[in-house]
């Protein structure tokens, strides 16, 4: 697995966001996405607990990260986030999120976080659509 470089002020991604959730991405051969992370009270929705949102960005941001790495300049236009168990805080937590498929415009990712345990706590399917003017363009990709 290779690391991937932050992006600067992202706010799933990024390390120099003061109120970013700052994880780190890894990517396999098959470019699917990868982090070991922990969230903690800055996260926080119902106490103990993550905000739905922040899963929800990060399923996003790293099923977005999937598309990248797999040769599309995306920006997701439909967002399916599925709660199946809170996630807690100040716990390990996995994420893992892939390019699934492209048909015509639409290309697609799924990603789940995973609890200490192995059971999937919040699943995403992501639909994407080429959208280069809004990023540069080696944007997750190695250098």
């Amino acid at each position: 697995m290779k690391k991937i470089e932050d992006h600067g002020v992202c706010y799933v991604c990024g390390s120099s966001n003061p109120h970013g959730i700052g994880l780190s991405w890894y990517s396999d051969d098959a470019n699917t996405i990868h982090s070991d992370f922990v969230l903690d009270q800055s996260q926080q929705g119902p106490p103990g607990h993550a905000h739905g949102g922040a899963s929800a960005a990060i399923l996003d941001e790293a099923m977005g990260a999937a598309v990248w790495r797999s040769g599309f300049n995306v920006a997701v236009v439909n967002l399916e986030i599925k709660y199946k168990r809170p996630l807690p805080l100040g716990q390990p937590l996995k994420l893992e999120a892939r390019f699934t498929e492209r048909k015509e415009r639409k290309i697609y990712a799924t990603g789940e976080i995973l609890l200490p345990d192995g059971t999937i706590a919040v699943s995403g399917t992501g639909i994407y659509v080429e959208a280069p003017h809004l990023f540069e363009p080696a944007r997750y990709r190695d250098k």
